[in-house]
This record gives C-alpha cells, structure tokens and sequence, in this order.
C-alpha cells in the first residue's frame, strides 16, 4: 500500500510531509492525478522530480467558488504548469453532434463536470489574475493542438492560437519531457521567461521584427485575420503547420494575430532510447492518488495493466492528432525497459496475470523507421503509409514479436494482450527481403492466435476507395486479405475469435450513397457493427481543415462534406440496418436516393418499386443533389 508521499504533493498538508515551504513548480490539471506514465501530469511531473525540483499537482480544481484551489499551495518558485488533461476538453464533453456527455472518464466515479470547456483557458485566466508575476506554460494535448489558429467545432469558428486566449506566457506543444526539463533548468538560472525564445517545441509572443525571421529558416503564415477572410489561406497554413510538423528538423513558424506575433519553434528530434527508457522509467506508483479513496477512475481501469511500447505514429491518418502532438517519428523503448515494466505490472496487488495491451499509439510500429535516416530527415512526407509504404520504410515486425514472447514468459504472466490498433497494412506491406515477408507473417499468426483477447480491432475506416483516399487509408480490398490471414490462422489453432472494424460516417469525401454500399459490404461480411464514430472535426487534422474551408490543403480540391447535423444523421443510419426499428426508415431514404438495388441487398425479398416512397419526409437533406444549399463541392 502507497502513502501519500510517494506520490506528488496536491495539498499544503501533504507538502509539510514532505518538509516544503514552497514548491518550485506547481501543475494544475483537468484530469485526476493518477501516478501512471499514461497520464501527461505525472510524467511531466516525475520527470522534474528527478531533477530535484519540488514539483506539487493540483487536479481537477474547482474553477466556480472562491478560489480557494488556485491559492492552496502558494506562489510557486519558478512556473505554473496547466494542462486540461489527456484529451482535448471539448472532444471529453460533447458527442459529434455538439450534445453533452454525461460522464468523464478522467474523472473518479466517471463525475462530469469536473473541469470547465477549454480549462487551459480557464485555469490560465485565473492564475495570471491571482499571481500576474509568475510565468505559466500551457501544455498538454489541449494546448499543444491548438498552439497556431484553428476550426473550433464546438464554437463553429475559426479560432487563434490558445496562447492568445489564455493568456500563458508559452506553450509547450507535443510531448513535454525535454522542453518542461530545459525550461527549468533556464528558470532556475534567473533566466526571465521573455527572453527564453530557443527551446524546441515552444510557442510564445514575439516581437514582429524577430531577427529570426528570415526565408531560409521560418515561414511566416497569413495572419489569423486573413485567415478569417479567406479560407484557402487557413487550409495553406494548415499545410505548412502538418509539414513542419513532420519534419526531422522542422522550420519556426511566425502568425500575426491583431497586434500580436506568435512564434512556433519547430519540434525536438525523436527521442533516443535512451531518452524514452528514461522517462517510462520514473518511479510512478501506477495508481490513483490516495485523495480519491478507491473510487473508480474508468480510464485508468482502461489501462492500468498495459504497456506502452513507443511514441509517434507515421501513418498520417486525415483524422488523427497523433503525428501533430507525438510526431511521425517512432521513439521506441528498448526491450529491458519495457519488460522492467512488465515485471512491476505482475507486482501490482490487483494483477490477475493478464497484461491488457502491449501498445503504442498505433499497436505495430515498435522500433520502425527509415532504413536510410538522412532520407528522412529531409522528409516533409505526412504519412509513411499512405498512398502506398515507403520504400525507405523498414517494416521489420520480427523485434515485436519477440517482445511478446518475452512478456509472456515472464513469471506471473498468464497471456499478454494487444489492445491497441493494428496497422494489418503495415504488417502486410512488401518488402525487401524473404525473411522479413516471412517475420512479418510470423508477426501475425502471433497476434492472431495467443494476443488477442477473442476479439481483434481493427479499423479500415470505410469501403469507399474515394473516401479512404481521403483518409489517407488503403483500399478496402487489402481488409479481405487480412480477414482470409484471421480466419486462417483462427482454424489452424481452432479458435473461434472475432474479427470487429472500427469505422467512421460523415468524414470529408463521404456521400449517403457510400454510407449504403458499406453498409451492403460489411453486411456480406457478416458483421453487425459495433465499432463506429461519426467524424468529428478536432483541432490540427487534415480532415478537419477540409471540414471548415471545403478545400483540400495539399491539393486546392473542393471536397464535400457533411455538415449539419441532418446530413450526418442520414449517413450515420447506415450503421445499424440490422436494428428491425430502423428499416422502414432506410429503406425510404434509399428509394428516395434512387438505390433500391442497395435496399435489395440489404433486404432480401424486398420488391423495388423504381420510385421514391409516397411517405418521403424529406428528414434528411439529400447531400447527393448538386443544388443542395449545403452541398460544399
């Protein structure tokens, strides 16, 4: 059993146990302070601990009385960090059609209402009204996706760089380690926050004579109000933002807003493993703060038995924040380090012998790369996989799956599960030799038959060629391949798992008619879908760019795109054809599409008419009729 010293202060009781007068840096946070290395405060926080600063987490706090949480624990001796938790805060409180949840589960007992819409913002007004003098560096994923002007869904406008709204004295985008780590360090030097305008990863207010500002290094984006006035320069801007993004040795980027000069330095390097063991291997209990007496945290029952392998994603999927906060760059943590960990999972009171997912941000990039690195760096490509793998690419599974085995052979482990999503494209990519096509289906027959727990997700996304293209996905065709690979493997080691897709509705490039035919398909497969989301615009995604402006930001293209609420539902529907409650309506919105080929293989014996049902509501706007008003081309 912990006591409340090992964990990071969050009350002025548990600093004097500790033997504080004053905490040097002080992390106020919209998630609980769980002491996992899944949760960005206590890494962060662990991580300035181990360099001997005093470091004291205040979760959750309460922005609607008198304050008193913001002023519990003092001024702190160099910075206030704030971080609206693990995910952006909008995207934690409201479903795709702008509707409030009724839950949060960052929160003990999954209790909404704990943290306000956009507590960077919230939480950054009131400390710099309480203690103006003292910096505050906005992190997290909040922050870091909203460091330059963006489409805010919620509001349905187009949005400056959060730096302007909150207020901070600077943003720490992506993952914080190194920057929150030389932060300090300058801090503690006497260094003024003003003139620390060198570290990596940093976005703050500079003068708009910045001497750095020149055509070799930097590019200077149109104005946020230009970008008000024309869309196509938000979507060139965007294009600029992912690209630097991506980039091995980025270029600093420059925004005017009003009188205002925002300056976004360019991303570290990856992480050495070196650099990455280090931080996963901080002293974190790995469970909730005594403060919350055993009440259920539900996403960190999610994860408390799981292990994250690496960092990074370079599969630049339209819709996905990954690349944007992490990079496209695979930081992986060696192999001692990662059955270190695995081995303090087994001592966990309430390990029953099963690790829930051995993971990253995309399940099977661990340890993958260029073969030729001096290729990469001078690679502004988003996506490694997309439209086909990179030569450069070393797709070499053979390291995972010998991780896997050596989980599993640890004592005290019964099976070792892969929770995360699985890239089959990658797995199934050519390559360049025999023997890694042949680790590569190893890799697969390993996953299948011992790391799945019954039920293996995927996510092909969509059926339609067009649409993936737009997602930056492989065509359908290649899930066929896989699925022959599942049931394969599943009749040779007679076992009897599912197979479960995700896939999502209204994302850019997406019609009703292609909600239908996936449907068709998916139904041939004999699936009954679970896994679906309706798209949702989130900060800094291609998709959601296109969403806002109608314009692709690579290639000027009008796209179409769902938008109200109707046209979303109407594709949505698609989903759930099997629900005998939702087949009068499918079957009246498909004749009115003039699809009864679609109603007939949907539902067998059906008798088309040829002509649109006579009891036609018109529910939902017809996003397929060129003089649609909302249609965007």
């Amino acid at each position: 059993m912990y006591k409340k010293t090992d964990f990071l202060p969050t009350t002025a009781d548990e600093m004097k146990m500790l033997g504080w007068e004053q905490a040097d840096i002080i992390i106020f946070s919209g998630d609980a302070y769980v002491d996992h290395p899944s949760f960005g405060a206590a890494v962060i926080g662990r991580t300035l601990q181990k360099a001997g600063y005093k470091v004291a987490i205040v979760p959750q706090p309460n922005w609607r009385d008198d304050l008193r949480d913001f002023k519990k624990l003092g001024k702190p001796r160099l910075f206030f960090g704030v971080s609206a938790g693990a995910m952006d805060s909008m995207v934690n409180h409201y479903t795709a059609n702008r509707r409030l949840r009724h839950d949060d589960a960052y929160t003990p007992g999954g209790k909404h209402g704990m943290r306000p819409d956009y507590p960077t913002i919230v939480y950054t007004k009131i400390l710099k009204e309480l203690y103006p003098d003292v910096p505050v560096i906005a992190g997290g994923i909040e922050a870091s996706l909203r460091r330059v002007a963006h489409y805010d869904y919620w509001a349905d406008k187009l949005r400056p760089s959060i730096l302007v709204d909150s207020g901070a004295d600077m943003i720490s985008y992506g993952m914080g380690e190194k920057t929150m780590l030389a932060l300090a360090e300058r801090l503690d030097k006497g260094e003024k926050i003003s003139d620390i305008t060198d570290i990596p990863q940093t976005v703050f207010f500079t003068d708009t004579q910045d001497t750095t500002m020149d055509a070799e290094n930097s590019i200077i984006l149109s104005s946020f109000e230009e970008c008000l006035v024309d869309k196509r320069k938000q979507a060139r801007n965007f294009k600029h933002v992912e690209e630097e993004s991506n980039k091995w040795n980025g270029k600093t980027l420059f925004q005017a807003t009003g009188d205002h000069m925002i300056r976004i330095n360019p991303m570290w390097p990856p992480m050495s493993e070196g650099e990455i063991d280090a931080s996963f291997d901080l002293p974190y209990t790995r469970v909730p703060h005594p403060r919350y007496k055993g009440k259920t945290i539900p996403a960190y029952d999610m994860i408390r038995h799981s292990i994250c392998m690496h960092r990074g994603c370079f599969g630049g999927c339209a819709f996905c924040t990954i690349s944007a906060h992490q990079g496209k760059f695979i930081a992986s943590r060696s192999k001692e380090s990662i059955l270190k960990e695995a081995k303090k999972v087994t001592e966990m009171e309430d390990f029953k012998g099963y690790i829930s997912d051995l993971g990253g941000p995309s399940a099977n990039m661990y340890r993958m790369g260029g073969k030729n690195k001096e290729a990469c760096k001078r690679c502004a490509r988003p996506s490694c996989l997309h439209p086909k793998p990179c030569p450069n690419l070393d797709t070499d599974h053979s390291p995972l799956t010998d991780i896997y085995r050596s989980v599993d052979a640890l004592p005290g482990v019964k099976k070792s599960f892969v929770g995360s999503g699985v890239r089959y494209d990658l797995a199934m990519a050519p390559t360049d030799s025999p023997d890694k096509t042949r680790a590569n289906a190893e890799y697969l027959e390993e996953l299948i038959a011992n790391h799945v727990s019954g039920r293996l997700k995927v996510a092909p996304e969509h059926t339609s060629d067009r649409v993936l293209e737009c997602m930056r996905k492989p065509s359908f065709n290649l899930f066929y391949d896989f699925k022959k690979i599942f049931d394969s493997v599943n009749r040779k080691h007679g076992l009897n798992q599912q197979l479960i897709p995700y896939f999502i509705s209204s994302h850019p490039a997406c019609r009703e008619t292609d909600m239908a035919e996936l449907a068709c398909i998916t139904k041939g497969l004999n699936f009954h879908l679970e896994q679906v989301q309706d798209f949702t615009p989130t900060p800094m995604t291609v998709a959601s760019e296109i969403y806002y402006t109608g314009i692709h930001p690579y290639t000027g293209e009008k796209i179409f795109t769902s938008t109200t609420e109707k046209e979303k539902l109407a594709q949505r529907q698609f989903f759930f054809w099997y629900k005998p409650e939702m087949r009068t309506q499918i079957t009246d919105e498909l004749r009115r599409l003039h699809r009864p080929d679609l109603i007939a293989k949907l539902y067998p014996g059906y008798k088309p008419t040829g002509r649109p049902s006579s009891n036609d509501n018109r529910k939902y706007n017809n996003p397929n009729k060129p003089n649609n008003k909302k249609t965007r081309k």
